[in-house]
């Protein structure tokens, strides 16, 4: 089974913003024990992650406030940060024993090596997990639109959308105490739903057309990741 992991840059910070060391041993921990469950149980679990980078900096908020800068200038700046988590999180990997590539959209060949479809899988194959940075490599795409093209790209089975809670209610949690979990959607409520702001409406509509599932899950709870690959029913599954 390969799937994408899709993790923002708010998920890899500190209170305090910058990067969380902790954080991120932790995750690659929780990588580690899905992979040795599902090879303990005769399967092989393949990761790509792809990273945001909003703990470090959000394109989009460059541009507010009538700025003088443009949104391309901004988006690429968002690129930057993006490969900037990739590169650290490949450390903390290595330092939790997780074998790990990786891999940019965006060209910066002093910093990390540039991605092509067939190399990366022939990473994923060897038994790497694969991070990507830089977006898809162009402004205005969103970073879970470059999940869901880098999915598709790698051929993966499913694509994790980490968030902060256990998966999507049809109201704000946070806000409406009798929200409700929904535990399945279709593309098509999840697009038509003005309410759901899971994922962009781009992304879940490429994720339609290609019918790739999407688990809307809470990344910081210890074994997600791996009951899901496990195939249990954990968060949101859209498809």
């Amino acid at each position: 089974m390969r799937i994408l992991l899709k993790i923002s840059g708010e998920q890899l910070g500190s209170a305090e913003g910058g990067f969380d060391a902790n954080r991120a041993t932790w995750i690659a921990e929780e990588v580690k024990k899905a992979q040795t469950q599902a090879k303990d149980n005769g399967k092989e679990l393949e990761v790509a992650i792809m990273v945001g980078g909003g703990n470090f900096l959000r394109g989009g908020n460059l541009t507010q406030d009538e700025t003088r800068i443009e949104r391309d200038t901004a988006d690429n700046a968002g690129m930057l940060a993006t490969i900037m988590n990739a590169i650290l999180l490949r450390d903390v990997f290595d330092s939790a024993g997780v074998p790990v590539w990786v891999f940019s959209k965006l060209a910066v060949s002093r910093v990390v090596e540039e991605m092509t479809h067939w190399r990366a899988k022939q990473k994923l194959a060897d038994g790497k997990v694969v991070i990507l940075g830089g977006g898809t490599g162009n402004p205005w795409v969103t970073t879970d639109s470059g999940a869901v093209n880098l999915a598709l790209e790698l051929d993966c089975d499913l694509v994790l959308k980490a968030t902060k809670v256990d998966g999507v209610y049809d109201s704000d949690p946070m806000k409406n105490p009798d929200a409700v979990k929904l535990e399945h959607m279709t593309y098509e409520e999840a697009i038509n739903n003005s309410k759901i702001r899971v994922m962009d409406k781009a992304a879940l509509g490429a994720a339609g057309d290609a019918k790739l599932p999407i688990v809307v899950f809470e990344l910081l709870k210890e074994g997600n990741i791996a009951r899901i690959a496990a195939g249990e029913t954990i968060g949101t599954r859209i498809e």
